[in-house]
């Protein structure tokens, strides 16, 4: 028996390839991100009685960077990754998983990415693989919320 499509939408997972990506608001095309996760510092803390009421653990929400990664086929004329790279200051970043019409369902928005590395693509004359960069981002303030 075939499930209406209201229902298919919320028992199947979404695909991964149809994402979107804003720095400062602007949309920027890349074919791969990695690395995107949100962390939660733990500390141990032992006292005097640890061995008669056990260890206590707590959870601190530091605002620790961590790295993620961009990548993009290279364009002739295309130099956003080289300027954003340039700015010295970090900036407000999102990274959006779409439904089958393009609208963003789930987001993770990010405070601060600071980028910090571009590799260049891979040079090989024995193949015909696209050129592809790829760009270091150490990021922080990760957040995730649901839009759909």
């Amino acid at each position: 028996m075939a499930q209406a499509p209201s229902s298919q939408r919320s028992a199947h997972p979404l695909p991964a390839y149809n994402f979107r990506v804003t720095v400062d608001g602007v949309a920027m095309r890349f074919s791969k991100v990695s690395g995107l996760q949100r962390e939660h510092k733990v500390l141990t803390y032992r006292h005097g009685l640890s061995f008669l009421e056990g260890e206590r653990v707590a959870k601190h929400t530091i605002d620790a960077y961590i790295s993620i990664t961009l990548e993009q086929g290279v364009v002739i004329g295309s130099t956003a990754l080289h300027s954003w790279l340039e700015r010295k200051r970090p900036c407000a970043m999102e990274v959006s998983l779409c439904d089958e019409q393009g609208v963003p369902v789930v987001a993770w928005s990010i405070a601060k990415a600071l980028p910090v590395k571009l590799g260049a693509p891979t040079f090989d004359a024995a193949t015909n693989a696209v050129g592809i960069e790829s760009l270091e981002v150490k990021v922080a303030g990760v957040s995730m919320k649901h839009l759909g």
